[in-house]
C-alpha cells in the first residue's frame, strides 16, 4: 500500500470511530489497530491530533461541491437566480448528509464534547454560508427583490429547515415515517417557503429588520 492510501485508510478509520465512540472516547491505538497498523504509523502520517483533525476537514473539503457553497452555486449567484442559489445549496447539504451520515455524527460529537472540530468546521464552512447567503440577501434587498429582514434570521431559518430534515432522516426516523419525500422534493419545498411563505392571509406585523411590503415570503411580489 502506497504511503498516500496508507494516509487515507488511517484518515478514513479515525472518522468511523470518532462518528461511533465521539472524540473522548476514541484513543490513537484503538485508531491504528482498527487501522492493522502501528500507534507510530499513525504519528507518521498524523505528527499531532490537530493535524488529523484539519486532514479530515480537508479531505471532506476535497470530496465534492457540497462542501464548498460558493463553487456550488457560482452561476446562480451570477444570474441573481433566488430560486437556484437556495435549491442548490440546500439539495447539495442535503445530498452531502445522506451519502455521508458519519460525518454529520462526527461534527455533532465535536460540538457536543467542546470539541475543537467544531470550531474548525464552524470556521472553514459554516461562517463561509452565512457570509455567502447574508451577502446575497443583502445585495437582493438592495435591489429591491428581497424584503427587508435581517439576513443573518433569513439564513439561520433556512439552514434550520435543511439540518432539522437532515438529522431526522439520519438519526431519529431513518424509516421516513414522518416526512418520505426526496432530497430534491425537500429542496424544492423548503425553498418555496423561504421565498414565497405558506400564508394566504394577511402580513404579519414587521420585527427585528422587517419592513411591511407585498407577499408573505422572503421576495417581493412585483
Amino acid at each position: 500500500m502506497s504511503a498516500e492510501d496508507r494516509r487515507l485508510q488511517i484518515l478514513r478509520v479515525a472518522v468511523s470511530l470518532f462518528s461511533q465512540k465521539g472524540f473522548g472516547g476514541t484513543t490513537t491505538r484503538e485508531i491504528a489497530q482498527a487501522a492493522g497498523v502501528s500507534e507510530a504509523m499513525v504519528f507518521r502520517h498524523f505528527a499531532t491530533k490537530q493535524e488529523l483533525y484539519t486532514a479530515i476537514l480537508d479531505h471532506k473539503a476535497c470530496s465534492g461541491d457540497s462542501m464548498n457553497p460558493e463553487q456550488m452555486v457560482a452561476e446562480a449567484l451570477k444570474q441573481k437566480d433566488d430560486q437556484a442559489v437556495f435549491e442548490q445549496l440546500a439539495l447539495g447539504a442535503l445530498d452531502h448528509h445522506e451519502c455521508d451520515p458519519e460525518f454529520q455524527r462526527l461534527l455533532l460529537h465535536s460540538a457536543l464534547e467542546g470539541h475543537e472540530l467544531a470550531e474548525m468546521f464552524f470556521e472553514k464552512f459554516i461562517r463561509r454560508v452565512y457570509e455567502l447567503l447574508g451577502g446575497y440577501i443583502t445585495e437582493r434587498q438592495r435591489d429591491g427583490a428581497m424584503k427587508k429582514i435581517d439576513p443573518l434570521i433569513v439564513v439561520r431559518s433556512f439552514i434550520g429547515m435543511i439540518i432539522h430534515h437532515s438529522l431526522n432522516n439520519n438519526l431519529w426516523d431513518p424509516k421516513r415515517r414522518l416526512l418520505k419525500i426526496s432530497n430534491q422534493e425537500a429542496a424544492k419545498h423548503f425553498t418555496d417557503i423561504l421565498l414565497h411563505g405558506i400564508s394566504n392571509g394577511d402580513e404579519p406585523t414587521p420585527g427585528r429588520g422587517e419592513s411591511k411590503g407585498s407577499g408573505n415570503g422572503l421576495l417581493r411580489k412585483k
